[in-house]
């Protein structure tokens, strides 16, 4: 199966590419930053000046032009419409139960301010100890759980204000 490629040049341009497009491409690399493209019987010189491998973003320079580009494929398309961009603060406001269980432990009070990763309840399941963390920075504002409590999956455990 063949991926398929987003690139979005100055937030204006998009266009996509699949492996079959890229294996074609006429490219012949000068030196570290500078490639050599040979695209419609035209000759143009490349030089990347910026680049931002885990951000997938380039500046590059064609003909005395330069041109930002940001590259993405299906996964990445398919990250965006979970909601788990690098960078974008989460909007995740309640936790529920990822599975059936135990409430042991309760580390947080309504109205504590938390921040992201910080671990909010112990739930036991299959007799292992599983803590709970907080997706995003926040503000406690229920606890719709008490220690000692089953929970059944999916059942809400905390709410965010």
């Amino acid at each position: 199966m063949s991926k398929t490629y987003t690139l979005k040049v100055n937030s204006d341009y998009e266009f996509k590419l699949n492996d079959l497009d890229i294996s074609k491409a006429d490219i012949i690399r000068l030196s570290k930053s500078k490639h050599h493209v040979l695209h419609n019987n035209k000759s143009i010189i490349t030089e990347t000046i910026d680049s931002n491998f885990k951000a997938k973003s380039y500046k590059v320079k064609v003909n005395n032009n330069n041109y930002n580009i940001n590259i993405n494929n299906d996964l990445d398309r398919l990250i965006k419409e979970m909601g788990f961009e690098v960078g974008v603060s989460k909007l995740v406001n309640e936790i529920k139960a990822p599975m059936p269980g135990l409430i042991l432990d309760i580390s947080v009070e309504v109205g504590q301010e938390v921040k992201e990763n910080d671990a909010l309840l112990i739930l036991e399941a299959m007799k292992m100890e599983n803590i709970i963390t907080s997706p995003r920075d926040g503000i406690i504002k229920n606890i719709s759980v008490t220690k000692g409590n089953a929970v059944d999956k999916n059942e809400l455990l905390i709410e965010f204000e």
